[in-house]
């Protein structure tokens, strides 16, 4: 598992522009089972995605389909991590 951070480098109206394109890319990787939520952070300064992956590496191909990673609107810092434990909901998840 992985927890990307995002971290806005442009003003809000820049990340506006994206934001269409951004929520494209989301969806995709919902229906591909690879995000298991995501949201905005709160002052609005960037977001969270915790993304399903098999490495690092198909992670960071992920993430650099984002239009806010191709467009350099946020910087991505990525956790890898492994659950150990978790409630009954999130173990039919990982």
């Amino acid at each position: 598992m992985f927890f990307f951070s995002l971290t806005y480098k442009k003003p809000i109206s820049e990340v506006e522009k994206f934001l269409d394109k951004h929520n494209q890319y989301l969806d995709s990787f919902y229906q591909s089972g690879h995000f298991i939520f995501s949201g905005r952070k709160e002052p609005r300064i960037g977001g969270v995605i915790l993304c399903k992956a098999n490495s690092l590496k198909e992670a960071e191909n992920i993430y650099h389909n984002d239009p806010f990673y191709k467009n350099k609107i946020a910087d991505y810092n990525v956790i890898e991590f492994t659950p150990t434990k978790a409630n009954a909901l999130f173990k039919k998840i990982i």
